[in-house]
């Protein structure tokens, strides 16, 4: 028999993996009960700007299956969904900022951008789909 928690660091790990190179962001698992399931949200972490960022959510049946569920996602979202620049800064800045997302419309985009903040704190000047590569 596997060790459950076994499973969820190797399955993190290779997560990490797959994602870890965006800005060598920190990454953040995030794990809520919903409804008899759980919600995983995965969690960008820029280091040059201290923001966080949603990288992507999904729900499973529990904590192993939100997972596996994530990294299928994370071994295939290049070739189902856009990419989508933001050019952002702090209200209480004027540095420029910019990031990148991964989402099926604008729409989604900028709810991953906005996820977790009061829309208040935060300009976004442009958002932008990327050519096709």
């Amino acid at each position: 028999m596997t060790d459950i928690n076994v499973e969820i660091v190797k399955l993190q790990e290779e997560i990490q993996n797959y994602i870890g190179g965006l800005a060598s962001s920190g990454i953040v698992f995030s794990y809520e009960e919903k409804d008899a399931q759980i919600k995983l949200d995965v969690i960008t972490v820029n280091p040059n700007h201290n923001q966080s960022f949603l990288f992507h959510s999904v729900v499973g049946f529990n904590k192993v299956d939100a997972l596996k569920i994530m990294l299928d996602y994370v071994k295939n979202y290049k070739d189902k969904e856009s990419s989508y620049t933001i050019q952002w800064s702090l209200k209480e800045s004027n540095e420029l900022h910019t990031s990148y997302f991964r989402a099926k419309n604008i729409m989604a985009a900028l709810e991953k951008f906005h996820y977790g903040r009061d829309l208040n704190s935060i300009v976004v000047f442009s958002v932008k789909l990327n050519p096709i590569s």
